[in-house]
């Protein structure tokens, strides 16, 4: 018999799943067409801050194909405005957001009007031809406007624009800093940035009213959050409710939130009863998608003689936007930032303070990382300017302070983290030997000498993945914290997967049947896997916080052994032995003499087909399902550390990425292509994040560059060599031992970046403070550096 090539885990397996879409055969929302569909388009509001006082709608509707065109109050008597207001999140308020706008709009490109045609070409042609009448209202759209004394109040509801106040860590840290040797302080800000996927926002939905049912269809991350969502805000029954992902072009968690103008879509077909399409442009994309990353903060860091950090005192303001962003709200990013500071280090005392503020723009919301690499970039620059003021080397200061594990009796460290175990010095070491440190070090030296100015940065960084119900649970929103796999024997022997785990371009559901055909020991095409479907996947939480294998990836793992564990047992009945000496290889069961000839498919047609001839008469589950959720941890810190070989060009502003490395823990890898692809994706995102991108407002709110001409992401051409290494600390959370890895690359390369940039510019003794690192930026601060010699 030949033996058949199977690879499971760890084996770097390209992705089959990939093939169609490369080929142009994925299926996308936009391909969805249903007999007697509607297309919407939306128009929006052109202030920041508005009042409407009048509507005609007439020209619009007698333009031939217009079907409908309606308004926030039309749709209010169908629908619920979101309420995004945790219990759980002390001092936090934000106001209701209606899908469309009632009264008064909160920023420029808030959804208005509806129009509903008979192609989305009419819709828009209709939409121009809407009238309101605009009452222009004072407006605040940055963080220092909003936190004004007598600033505008974002809302009518609120009379100042403060939408959360928190504190992590001690009330006073002043004793560490009065017995410290060096003390050193910076400020930063953040521009806002936006996830720009390549597939924008869409959904197609349709009401039948014969069967009272729901069935949409959305380019989303999580479609069991969606069908409780649309039961709720359009008071259904959720089991008369069905969310279908189709293939997903990119979410980076700009798709893990509920939209106003999605949920307008919905209510159109619940009130016309036929099923209506909407599609995002890509200006509508910039000006009402989720924004993140807008902050600015400040920071101390205290440390001895040595360089021992002795305490760190942070206060980090983010900007909200108009609305807390439904369900999960705005206050993650902005949490997440200040407990995370710090957070690979010993940092003896802590005190970090967050406010957040509500703004005349678009809600922040999730981006990749989700308050971690700002989190990250405070505290590599903090670790830099206190190696220099110390005068030692930066990765030796990184490598004093290593936090390794919580110390014996600990629950959390001083800002609240739950950490089982890191690896940094590890890590460190390892890439410190991959990019032989100690000669660019000296090449840096001698370049300086000639008037080159290169830069190498560290980060070290903590990632918080596989979220459960350390996260959203205690906050009292109900989303689902667990992950499921239900899993099917078929008569042939090939084995069904139905995932509560999306996949949004990771390769998941790949690495997932790699795992499953490795337990059974079959060609990774023997799994055929399902996901993204209410109707046909069990409840879950879909893609988000790197859960995709350590938590999905657990629960198939369950479910392999629990089936294998049932089908040992008919084996063993045939063949007269102990289950637990029965293997399978190759699909064929093993047993204490050797091969025995029966295979996974003899199995399953016998308990198909003939259960009354397995000698014991028992008749095991062709389908078993198991669900996981870590116990004793609220998410799992997996752990790396970034470094990047960078020139500055202090005569034009550029910077030239030369070369990059990463070694990275995430624990047990099921396929090393996928996840060092992950972390190379990641890293260009951080690239983008450092460099180029950052959505610009005008001084009244608007938007003034939304295109991709404008608004700028790196391309081939900016993108370094990657060197990846790995370090493996199994998780004891599970059985598999997987960690997240999903947003490791874009949470240290903003802040290796930095790093190296500041490096660089180390000589002029100038830093730059706000990111993005842009070209004038960088000039500004060489020629405020040669201004001030």
């Amino acid at each position: 018999m030949t033996k058949m090539i199977t690879k499971g885990i760890g084996a770097p397996m390209p992705r089959e799943r990939a093939r169609p879409l490369v080929e142009g055969r994925g299926n996308y929302v936009d391909d969805i067409t249903l007999p007697g569909m509607l297309h919407i388009a939306f128009l929006r509001a052109p202030f920041a801050h508005g009042r409407i006082l009048d509507i005609d709608r007439t020209d619009a509707l007698e333009l031939p194909g217009v079907v409908a065109v309606l308004d926030g109050k039309d749709l209010a008597e169908v629908c619920a405005p979101f309420d995004t207001n945790p219990p759980g999140v002390p001092h936090h308020a934000s106001p209701p957001q209606p899908p469309l706008v009632i009264e008064e709009s909160c920023f420029q490109g808030e959804a208005v009007i509806a129009v509903v045609a008979e192609s989305r070409a009419i819709a828009e042609d209709a939409a121009e031809l809407v009238f309101v009448d605009w009452e222009e209202l004072p407006a605040a759209c940055s963080i220092t406007e909003a936190q004004s004394e007598g600033a505008a109040p974002v809302h009518s509801s609120f009379e100042d624009n403060l939408s959360l106040h928190h504190r992590f860590g001690a009330e006073d840290v002043s004793k560490a800093f009065e017995s410290a040797a060096h003390v050193v302080e910076a400020d930063f800000a953040f521009g806002r940035q936006t996830g720009v996927t390549l597939e924008p926002r869409g959904i197609v939905a349709h009401w039948d009213p014969r069967r009272e049912e729901l069935e949409v269809w959305q380019s989303h991350q999580v479609p069991w959050q969606m069908r409780e969502i649309y039961a709720r805000q359009l008071r259904l029954p959720p089991q008369s409710v069905r969310v279908t992902a189709p293939d997903v072009g990119g979410a980076f968690g700009l798709k893990l939130h509920a939209y106003a103008d999605e949920l307008a879509a919905v209510a159109v077909s619940k009130r016309l009863g036929r099923p209506v399409k909407y599609i995002v442009d890509r200006l509508e994309s910039f000006t009402a998608d989720a924004h993140a990353r807008e902050a600015k903060a400040t920071c101390r860091m205290a440390v001895d003689a040595a360089g021992h950090i002795l305490g760190i005192d942070a206060l980090v303001d983010s900007g909200f936007g108009a609305y807390a962003i439904h369900p999960r709200g705005s206050f993650g990013e902005s949490m997440q930032a200040a407990q995370m500071i710090g957070a690979p280090y010993k940092t003896g005392a802590f005190r970090a303070e967050v406010r957040g503020w509500r703004q005349n723009k678009p809600p922040s919301g999730a981006l990749r990382g989700v308050g971690q690499p700002i989190a990250c970039a405070i505290t590599e620059e903090m670790m830099d300017l206190a190696a220099r003021a110390v005068g030692i080397d930066p990765a030796e200061m990184r490598r004093i302070n290593y936090r390794s594990r919580l110390d014996a009796g600990e629950r959390a460290t001083q800002s609240g983290l739950v950490i089982e175990e890191l690896s940094l010095d590890a890590c460190l070491a390892k890439l410190l030997e991959a990019m032989d440190y100690t000669a660019l070090r000296a090449e840096q030296a001698a370049l300086r000498e000639k008037g080159i100015y290169r830069g190498i940065g560290l980060a070290s960084f903590v990632e918080i993945t596989g979220v459960g119900s350390g996260l959203y649970g205690p906050l009292g929103l109900p989303l689902a914290a667990n992950e499921s796999c239900r899993l099917t024997l078929q008569p042939d022997g090939s084995l069904t997967c139905a995932t509560s785990v999306t996949d949004q371009g990771q390769g998941t559901l790949s690495a997932l049947g790699q795992l499953i055909a490795g337990e059974f020991d079959i060609a990774p095409g023997m799994v055929k896997m399902i996901a993204g479907d209410t109707a046909r996947t069990p409840y879950g939480g879909g893609a988000w916080a790197s859960r995709g294998m350590a938590l999905g990836g657990e629960a198939a793992r369950r479910a392999c052994l629990r089936m294998r564990d049932g089908l040992f047992e008919v084996a063993a009945s045939i063949l007269q032995c102990e289950p637990g000496a029965l293997r399978f290889e190759n699909g064929e069961v093993i047993g204490p003499q050797g091969p025995s000839g029966l295979t996974l498919a003899d199995i399953g047609a016998l308990c198909h087909y003939r259960p009354y001839d397995i000698p014991t008469g028992q008749v095991p589950s062709m389908t078993v399902e198991e669900s996981f959720l870590p116990e004793n941890l609220p998410y799992i810190a997996s752990n790396g550390v970034h470094a990047v070989h960078l020139e500055v060009d202090t005569e034009l502003g550029t910077v030239e990425l030369l070369e990059y490395w990463v070694v990275d823990d995430c624990g047990t890898v099921v396929n090393p292509l996928l996840v060092d692809e992950q972390l190379r994706g990641g890293i260009v995102q951080g690239i983008g994040a450092a460099l180029y991108e950052e959505c610009l407002y005008s001084e009244d709110g608007q938007f003034t560059n939304g295109t991709l001409a404008d608004y700028v992401v790196p391309m081939a051409g900016e993108m370094p060599d990657i060197h990846v290494g790995h370090i493996t600390t199994p998780t004891r959370a599970s059985g598999l031992g997987a960690k997240g890895v999903g947003e490791a690359g874009t949470v240290g390369a903003p802040a290796a970046l930095r790093s190296a940039i500041s490096d660089a510019l180390s000589p002029l003794a100038t830093r730059l403070v706000k990111q993005p690192f842009t070209t004038r930026r960088i000039l500004e601060a060489v020629i405020a550096a040669e201004t001030a010699t």
